[in-house]
């Protein structure tokens, strides 16, 4: 690796041998990502366990413009990372797929995934089979008893959270389509 690479050895003895696996590691992250910064890994013994060897723990961060990358390999109670080297080569491996997955996002090759428009229903005029939504943002958007979907206009409530489709309509904004949100709230 190009960049200064540093590694700390907590609650056990540094290791010679466990440092030049760090670095060949460390060395092939370039592959995945031509902008690192910066690297550091810790490797930790964080209990002593005399009946199962020492469970070693592996954080690895890395720095790249904008952003600070954390992989962490912690030992669990099923899947005991007793083997350091397996604990650095896991840890590794997570920071490779997060600098894979980076690499994308600053080449656009990531679908970013939206939010779907969401608000609240403030108003209903039932006479006049329309209502308006709130929406997340603070404004206010028309809806026609048409563009309900999967719910009864005639039961719907002031107060109700729903996701809907705005398209641009005569008077302004109108909501083309409007689902009633259930329990699993989209959260923005």
């Amino acid at each position: 690796m190009k960049l200064p690479l540093q590694i700390t050895f907590q609650n056990l003895g540094a290791s010679e041998a466990l440092s030049t696996k760090i670095r060949q590691h460390a060395d092939k992250l370039e592959r995945h990502c031509d902008r690192i910064t910066s690297c550091r890994v810790a490797v930790e013994v964080p209990h002593h366990h005399h009946g199962t060897g020492n469970q070693f723990r592996v954080r690895v961060e890395v720095g790249v413009p904008g952003k600070k990358l954390v992989a962490n390999r912690e030992a669990d109670e099923h899947h005991a990372n007793t083997d350091a080297y397996v604990a650095i080569r896991d840890a590794f491996d997570n920071m490779r797929r997060q600098l894979d997955d980076y690499s994308r996002e600053q080449r656009r090759e990531v679908k970013l995934h939206q939010t779907p428009a969401h608000g609240q229903i403030v108003e209903l005029a039932r006479s006049e089979d329309h209502g308006r939504i709130e929406t997340s943002d603070g404004r206010s958007v028309y809806f026609h008893r048409n563009s309900v979907i999967d719910a009864d206009f005639d039961r719907l409530e002031v107060g109700m959270d729903v996701r809907y489709d705005e398209a641009m309509g005569d008077q302004g904004p109108q909501a083309s389509t409007v689902h009633l949100i259930g329990k699993h709230h989209i959260v923005s």
